[in-house]
């Protein structure tokens, strides 16, 4: 088949290799322009460019499916379209130039979390069920027919970034499967069955800790937006940035929310339940480092964590609670 391939970051990567392992043909793959990387913002194509580049293939850069998309994708006479992660919407005309439409994998068990977010909502919402769906685009939000799935249970230690690398490399196989049936004419779509929930995109702000809430929700928070957008915490107006983290040892005392302290060489923090371990953290201004490294930089015995009252520092920490 002659496929036109539309993707960005690093998990549709494998999809691409995917379908040229397989043998279809792809003249042209889409992705977002090339994007300031870095402390220096050097300017950096997308993952997906950089691994069409190499494979030799003509690679478009736009930051919208627009009209010259368009004209690029009718000059490539494709039979079916591949959308893995692109970053923009896929309208009329375009929609239906390449004679089989476009398909996407997406990395939810469709129709739960439809949007730009599925893997970091599962896991803040602490689904126990994980996959990755491909279906037929249509005009609505995720919502085309499903020609294939794969589902399997949610590591319970998964951050968003390790979930997502799993999901490239399974779903990449399962699109390949896909496109092969398509190409011989047995694929046999299903509708979607369930009631939807949705995934937008993530804000710096999600990344925000809630202490208040249990240990289970906040460690879920922690590991849904890891690594993007981040998890954080302020103290006395400072940030911290939350880079690993999870339950406290066993015999860790109960602190209240938001209270950090050492304890047997970890740095735990109180949650409305029982406390988590902070393990590796980046002041502001500074680089990642251990946790254990950061807390005794502070000299402090414990800090109050800002809790979800109302934005505003908390005060002066009183000690463990029973």
């Amino acid at each position: 088949m002659r496929i036109v391939f539309a993707g960005t970051p690093q998990p549709a990567v494998p999809s691409l290799l995917a379908l040229v392992d397989a043998g279809h043909e792809v003249p042209l793959v889409i992705t977002r322009p090339d994007a300031p990387i870095g402390r220096r913002r050097v300017l950096t194509p997308s993952p997906v460019a950089a691994a069409g580049l190499e494979l030799g293939l003509a690679v478009h850069r736009t930051a919208r499916l627009d009209e010259e998309a368009l004209t690029a994708v009718r000059e490539a006479q494709p039979d079916l379209g591949v959308i893995v992660a692109y970053g923009g919407l896929v309208r009329e005309p375009l929609l239906s130039t390449p004679r089989h439409g476009w398909i996407n994998l997406h990395f939810s068990v469709l129709p739960r979390w439809r949007g730009a977010a599925p893997v970091q909502h599962a896991i803040i919402a602490g689904d126990p069920e994980v996959g990755a769906d491909v279906f037929q685009l249509t005009h609505g939000l995720d919502e085309g027919d499903i020609f294939g799935e794969i589902r399997f249970p949610r590591p319970a230690d998964a951050t968003a970034g390790d979930l997502l690398a799993t999901l490239a490399e399974s779903g990449a196989e399962l699109l390949a499967a896909v496109v092969g049936e398509i190409a011989d004419g047995t694929a046999r779509p299903r509708p979607q069955q369930g009631e939807p929930t949705y995934a937008p995109k993530l804000s710096i702000e999600d990344g925000r800790v809630d202490w208040e809430q249990p240990r289970e929700q906040v460690v879920s928070r922690i590991f849904g937006v890891t690594p993007e957008p981040g998890a954080f915490a302020t103290a006395d107006g400072s940030r911290l940035k939350i880079l690993a983290a999870g339950p406290a040892s066993a015999d860790s005392p109960r602190l209240r929310p938001g209270l950090a302290a050492s304890h047997a060489k970890q740095v735990i923090v109180g949650t409305a339940t029982h406390p988590i371990a902070l393990q590796r953290v980046q002041p502001a201004g500074k680089p990642a480092m251990d946790a254990g490294d950061w807390w005794r930089g502070t000299r402090l015995s414990e800090l109050q964590f800002d809790t979800g009252d109302a934005g505003e520092p908390s005060p002066g920490a009183s000690g463990a609670t029973a």
